[in-house]
């Protein structure tokens, strides 16, 4: 052969005592076969099979079945986004005429989808009370085909009788889906608790470096794995493989980092109770939480995000307080190392009665650095947002 073609075909290089701790990152948008039968019945190699890069190489495969042996699931699927994977789940799961409920603390981008996206397909939306638990049977028809659940919410932590839900929506014949990224299935496995469909942003825990976007879903039946491949093929969907190997490797450190984060988050948000109003502090190992029982009873434990409900004679102090922050860092998101805080709006939202009214809900995110560094600047904002706690201490052993 000449050097042009060399340039071009790799020579076979042998593997034999190599090994490594470290799942190799596959790139490839092309498959190659080994003749022309094997390319003539790629179609008969089935979902774990390889046919093309968008369908998924050895390093996609690996995060998927890892995502699944945590879930205790059938099998997962990757997609761009934590989003993106809400968004095919829903398309998956409803069809014109169809009906989807969706807690009012859902991530705000669900409700835009199912308002912008669904709702002009023909799919409608109810949005229905966090807590209301198996009372969700009032809202069941023969045309509800989806119960969407995000326990605890991400910005208000209140925690859904799952169980209650999942048998009401089933005993209706409806699928379950749930947002899981709070959690992760280190605290919560949704399908042990009656989901069929169990999304997770690695954006957040899983890549815990700030620097991806994915997203998951897992099933526990089969045929669901199905519909979904079916959904993102139409569409095109796949992901990179260097975002699967970066979370494959942020992987390795999420029990130490989620456990972490979680330890000192509860710390702060009980040392936090005292300086504000009754039920100001929204963290869902706190009894004044909203669903704490449901907590206590299905989660192994709280993770690193919790919110404030700021006073409304804060608010006008809130931009210098965010202002003087020296660690922790603005931005609308959680499970990195850097830790973070982000103002949130809940305006006109209701649960059981009580209304948040031009509420605005400050939200922490625990990071990686020192705890009494970021209890300094807790103390900073504080002492900005509300003069008079000067009680403030350094963090407790």
């Amino acid at each position: 052969m000449e050097d042009k073609t060399f340039c071009v075909h790799h020579p076979d290089v042998s593997h034999e005592g190599f090994a490594s701790l470290t799942v190799p990152t596959y790139r490839a948008s092309t498959i190659v076969f080994k003749d022309a039968q094997a390319y003539a019945t790629r179609g008969q190699r089935g979902p774990d099979g390889y046919s093309y890069g968008l369908h998924g190489t050895p390093t996609t495969k690996t995060l998927e079945a890892q995502l699944n042996q945590l879930h205790r699931g059938a099998a997962s699927v990757l997609l761009p986004s934590g989003q993106c994977a809400i968004a095919v789940t829903m398309l998956t799961a409803l069809k014109p005429g169809d009906w989807v409920l969706v807690p009012e603390t859902a991530y705000p981008p669900v409700l835009g989808f199912c308002r912008n996206f669904l709702a002009p397909l023909g799919i409608s939306h109810t949005v229905y009370d966090p807590l209301v638990g198996a009372g969700i049977a009032d809202l069941m028809s023969e045309t509800v085909k989806l119960v969407w659940l995000e326990s605890p919410g991400s910005t208000t932590m209140e925690v859904q009788d799952f169980a209650a839900i999942a048998a009401v929506a089933h005993d209706h014949g409806a699928l379950v889906g749930c947002d899981n990224t709070y959690a992760s299935p280190l605290l919560f496995k949704p399908l042990d608790h009656g989901a069929d469909f169990a999304m997770e942003a690695l954006t957040k825990w899983f890549s815990g470096h700030s620097d991806l976007l994915l997203g998951s879903v897992t099933v526990r039946d089969p045929e669901l794995r199905l519909r979904l491949r079916d959904q993102m093929r139409m569409m095109g969907l796949g992901v990179s493989p260097d975002e699967a190997a970066l979370v494959l490797r942020g992987m390795q450190t999420m029990a130490v980092r989620l456990s972490h984060s979680a330890t000192i988050a509860e710390r702060f948000a009980r040392k936090m109770e005292p300086l504000f109003p009754a039920g100001s502090i929204l963290h869902p190992a706190l009894p004044s939480c909203p669903g704490h029982a449901f907590f206590k009873r299905d989660f192994a434990g709280p993770a690193g995000l919790f919110s404030v409900v700021l006073p409304e004679h804060s608010l006008p102090r809130l931009d210098a307080a965010l202002d003087g922050l020296q660690v922790f860092r603005i931005g609308a998101s959680w499970g990195g190392t850097s830790s973070l805080m982000a103002p949130m709006s809940v305006k006109g939202q209701r649960r059981l009665g009580a209304t948040f009214d031009d509420t605005i809900i400050l939200r922490l995110s625990i990071g990686m650095e020192d705890p009494d560094d970021l209890w300094a600047d807790i103390e900073r904002l504080t002492n900005t947002l509300q003069p008079m706690s000067e009680a403030l201490q350094t963090v407790p052993e």
